[in-house]
Formats: structure tokens, sequence, C-alpha cells
């Protein structure tokens, strides 16, 4: 690959990127937001957490030992951290340094 055939894809990926970005403003103008969108902007982050939560502990095994007490115990803590610091970046990087450590040593 040569750097021409690089730039050129660089350059139409960033203007697709920007294209998707600036379409919504384009199309809707000085519109106001409809309240349905409005309430998407509301209730979506919870439920793909939710989601994101339900996925990574679908593969549990209760059947063997540790009996999923890794995640668990991860789970607890970032909701601890959570409760107490109010930081959610904090709360997913303290619950990952959890569960690498304990599924090293469990």
């Amino acid at each position: 690959m040569n750097n021409a055939y690089a730039l050129s894809a660089i350059l139409v990926m960033a203007a697709v990127t920007a294209l998707l970005r600036f379409f919504p403003f384009l199309v809707m103008g000085n519109k106001k937001t409809p309240a349905y969108v409005e309430y998407l902007g509301k209730v979506l982050p919870y439920a793909v957490m939710a989601m994101l939560v339900v996925y990574c502990l679908r593969e549990i095994d209760f059947t063997h030992m540790p009996f999923g007490l890794c995640e668990f115990v991860s789970v607890l803590l970032v909701i601890g951290v959570h409760v107490w610091k109010r930081n959610t970046l904090l709360s997913i990087v303290i619950g990952t340094i959890c569960y690498m450590v304990l599924i090293r040593i469990v």
C-alpha cells in the first residue's frame, strides 16, 4: 500500500465521519428535539450498561470452581466504588484490576 492510497482512505473516512455527525443538524436545522429522542437520550445509557453487564456475566459456570466468585466480587466492588465516589471511570478501572488479579489468584 502506498502513501497516496493510505492518505486518500483516511480522508474519505474523515469525510464520512464528519458527514454522519453533521447530518442530524443539517436535516433538523433549528427545530426542537423530538420528545422521543430526548427520552431515548435519558434511558439508553442505562439500558446499554445493563446489557453489557449481562453480556459480561453470561458465561459464568456455577458448576465448577470458583463458581463465578471472581466476577461477582468484581461487580460488587464496581458497585461499591461507584456508590462511594460517583466516578464511572474509576469504578470500571478498579473493577477490571480486581477481576484480573482474582482470575490469576483464585
